[in-house]
């Protein structure tokens, strides 16, 4: 057996609590092959369709530090298939994550689908690279319509990557999905709402000749 997140998340301390738990042999045998770092055309769909993932990096300290990202869906992208990249938009220019990354290149990314509750787990080791000095790039990475300004790019090379359960996600639903969703119940409600108006209309017509 060879599964490649299990690999690198399985370090000897996490070993010895599943073997407390008595799941270790669970694990041990745990069936699945998954030796490449590829993305598929799975992954590369349900990456496009995510507006925001959280990102955790490591500092020299050791703490962790997880950081939200978000922008319009499809603005984290899969430049190949084991590699992703996103524009930096400036934010509150702490710069933590940056920081971390200059002494800890790894990484994790997490990213959610609440409706459907899913969850992708991948392993990474982020570049970060100045758009300023790659048009190439930064052309590839560009959000039309978007007007946060993008401060420079981070480049994820994926060392592994892994799907969740969905046990306890709790679905959640942004405004355009509930738009989305209602709006056949929206529609119904206004055509009823127009044959109403038309009723009361000619019954009031009616009420009102001799």
């Amino acid at each position: 057996m060879s599964y490649r997140y299990l690999d690198i998340a399985r370090t000897p301390s996490v070993k010895a609590a599943q073997a407390a738990n008595g799941v270790a042999e669970v694990w041990d045998n745990v069936q699945g092959r998954r030796e490449s770092n590829r993305l598929t055309d799975a992954e590369a769909a349900f990456i496009a369709a995510r507006d925001s993932f959280y990102l955790a990096t490591v500092s020299e300290t050791g703490w962790p530090y997880v950081q939200h990202r978000g922008g319009p869906a499809g603005f984290l992208k899969m430049l190949d298939d084991t590699t992703l990249g996103f524009a930096d938009f400036r934010g509150n220019r702490q710069y933590i994550s940056l920081g971390n990354l200059g002494g800890n290149d790894r990484a994790s990314l997490f990213l959610m689908d609440y409706p459907n509750r899913r969850r992708l787990k991948i392993f990474a080791r982020i570049e970060p690279r100045d758009l300023s000095s790659d048009p190439e790039l930064a052309a590839r990475l560009f959000t039309p319509g978007y007007r946060a300004r993008p401060e420079h790019a981070l480049i994820a090379h994926v060392e592994a990557f892994d799907w969740n359960c969905p046990q306890h996600i709790t679905p959640r639903f942004t405004e355009a999905e509930l738009a989305a969703a209602l709006a056949p119940a929206r529609e119904r409600i206004d055509r009823l709402e127009a044959e109403n108006a038309e009723l009361r209309a000619a019954l009031a017509a009616e009420e009102a000749s001799p």
